[in-house]
């Protein structure tokens, strides 16, 4: 079975990611679609979520905003969260996505809140 090239950007990406992963660190996963962007932070030693945001809420669609305003948005409530239950060393992955646009916009509003990667 061949796999896609989707497929292989995303375990090269995140492979590297693994390897240079000393433990201390979670994972900062980042989803973008063409209206939509939402970000999560995973532990991946025990396969679970600690904490997401996204634009998809009904709150944000009633505020009209445009997909680059609603990418900093998100940053400044998951930089929220994060601070909540004390997570500030992440690694950045930016799956199948370049680091340019709003993923670039998401990675650099969440240095200014106070997250390293």
């Amino acid at each position: 079975m061949k796999v896609k090239k989707k497929d292989r950007k995303k375990f090269r990406v995140r492979n590297k990611i693994k390897k240079i992963s000393a433990g201390d660190r979670f994972r900062l996963c980042v989803n973008r679609s063409t209206r939509n962007i939402s970000a999560q932070i995973i532990d991946d030693k025990k396969s679970i979520t600690l904490v997401s945001a996204s634009s998809f809420g009904k709150d944000l669609k009633l505020q009209k905003k445009n997909k680059k305003e609603l990418s900093t948005i998100v940053a400044e409530e998951l930089a929220k969260k994060a601070k909540e239950k004390k997570i500030t060393k992440v690694y950045f992955d930016r799956g199948i996505y370049k680091y340019h646009g709003r993923v670039k916009l998401l990675a650099e509003e969440l240095r200014k809140n106070g997250m390293e990667f």
